[in-house]
């Protein structure tokens, strides 16, 4: 008998797009993958450097339970020369990616029956995280003409006795969006505590990304390197937290995880210190092909009404197309060769949207939107 947890558990529909998307390329089909959150651009030189070296150095072996100091460090000078806050490097945890980061965070706060609250849409793996320990994710909506941002007065009319804390996500996946500064201090002041989803930062356009520790102590945060650093495959993330919580996840790391690769901390510490040139070029294609994408889908007829300035997604509204985004995408994927990812996949309130990821080449995604324009000019 599998168990409870797991039989309601709902999939991550992004991934049997993609599943199916790869099925279709062993059969010689081609296929443009516009669906997954993955950078395009190869891991820059001085991180991959830093990995061989340290590899040759013999750190093949476990480090402190908490992460490499050198790392925590780096993670350190890193929030206060970008955020301006003050850290300590014992209140860093070191994780391989940030899932095992939520994980660790969820399980050391939350008891059964406690609440947390999330946006809708949202990131589709926040209410597994927060139902696997029985707790219940309270979802506030969030809607394309306000930017998909929350609305501290739509949260504080969530807020019971029972909420253990809020999830804000800024830049945002799917959308792309950013919170803005006056609402992410009025949310920072609500009570409970703040769970600040920060991965997406350094991936933002024009605006600023801040962080949640710029407004509270009072607060969590989740980062890591798979996104800016197009290091996804190296699973290298860290939560901050803190002291009273150190010592609890660390008790959960020490059992469930016992530490992060060594050679991929090192190379994590190369990555802060050596490889934001590599960044700024990554962030500047990134900016060109969301304009660039951002026009052709407005053309195409779908709705972006406040354009999405950070991360590298485009949260489309495709209603006038069908309310069926899981049923669309797939159409779209078997049809048009393109894979896109369902907006039913974040919640029940980004029904009828797809989202489109811009993390590829402009060759590509140049030729993703002509499949997309001849398909819709077919139906």
């Amino acid at each position: 008998m599998i168990a409870k947890r797991v039989r309601e558990m709902t999939p991550f529909i992004v991934m049997d797009v993609l599943e199916k998307a790869q099925q279709m390329q062993r059969q010689g089909i081609d296929v443009i993958h516009l669906e997954v959150g993955e950078p395009d651009f190869e891991t820059p030189r001085c991180i991959l450097d830093a990995a061989k070296k340290a590899l040759a150095d013999g750190h093949t072996k476990y480090t402190h339970s908490l992460g490499m100091i050198e790392l925590r460090e780096a993670i350190r000078e890193h929030y206060a020369s970008t955020y301006g806050v003050t850290i300590h490097p014992d209140q860093v945890i070191i994780t391989s990616g940030t899932s095992p980061a939520m994980f660790m965070l969820f399980s050391t706060i939350l008891e059964a029956g406690d609440e947390v609250i999330i946006s809708d849409p949202h990131y589709a793996c926040y209410p597994n995280f927060i139902r696997f320990l029985d707790a219940v994710p309270v979802l506030v909506t969030v809607t394309e003409d306000d930017g998909f941002q929350y609305r501290p007065q739509a949260i504080r009319e969530k807020i019971t006795p029972r909420t253990k804390g809020i999830v804000i996500n800024s830049p945002s996946n799917p959308t792309g969006n950013l919170l803005s500064a006056d609402r992410m201090q009025e949310i920072a002041g609500l009570g409970p505590w703040i769970i600040s989803d920060e991965i997406y930062h350094g991936l933002v356009y024009g605006d600023t990304a801040h962080s949640i520790l710029e407004f509270t102590d009072n607060a969590f945060v989740f980062n890591g390197f798979s996104k800016r650093y197009a290091m996804t495959g190296f699973r290298l993330g860290y939560v901050i937290a803190p002291r009273p919580f150190i010592r609890p996840m660390q008790k959960l790391q020490q059992n469930f995880f016992i530490s992060a690769n060594a050679m991929v901390q090192m190379a994590g510490i190369a990555a802060l210190k050596h490889a934001g040139k590599d960044v700024a070029v990554m962030k500047a294609t990134y900016d060109e092909r969301r304009r660039y994408m951002i026009k052709r889908l407005r053309d195409s007829g779908f709705g972006i009404t406040v354009e999405p300035t950070g991360a590298f997604y485009i949260f489309a509204n495709a209603r006038h197309i069908s309310k069926n985004s899981y049923a669309l995408a797939f159409d779209i994927l078997e049809k048009a060769r393109v894979g896109v990812t369902p907006g039913i996949d974040f919640g029940k309130n980004g029904e009828g949207y797809l989202r489109f990821s811009y993390a590829n080449s402009m060759e590509n995604i140049e030729e993703g939107m002509r499949r997309i324009e001849r398909y819709l000019a077919s139906r």
